[in-house]
């Protein structure tokens, strides 16, 4: 099965946040699929995290090789309907590509966004729990 990962679930991974195990047994055995720009929302998160102290840029690089070691597959969005999205739900585009993968791919949603997870419930895309 496919399940469209997005970037607050991997970087939970990642990092070794309380949901890692649980995001690990609800994905193995399944496809990991999402937009192509999640390497760049990586980097983003881990700029972040040393903004607030949270990571330092060795923890950084070993964040990287561990996110290169997950097998995902990348989409490239249908941007026309990732801007209808986005103007339908007054989100960002990098939030509507992970939903535009969801609806094209008839795909679970995976994420620790709760923002992101009530929005595609309205748009009717099962979510996963984890």
């Amino acid at each position: 099965m496919d399940i469209v990962i997005d970037t607050s679930a991997l970087i939970s991974v990642i990092v070794g946040e309380p949901e890692r195990k649980r995001i690990i047994e609800a994905t193995t055995g399944n496809t990991l699929i999402g937009p192509g720009s999640i390497p760049w929302e990586i980097c983003n998160a881990f700029s972040a995290m040393f903004k607030q102290k949270r990571l330092t840029l060795e923890e950084a690089e070993k964040g990287l090789s561990i996110f290169k070691s997950i097998p995902l597959r990348y989409i490239e969005p249908d941007f026309v309907m990732a801007l209808k999205l986005s103007n339908q739900s007054n989100i960002y585009a990098y939030d509507a590509y992970f939903l535009d993968c969801a609806i094209r791919y008839k795909a679970p949603l995976l994420t620790l966004d709760q923002r992101l997870k009530a929005f595609a419930q309205n748009l009717n895309i099962q979510t996963m729990e984890v």
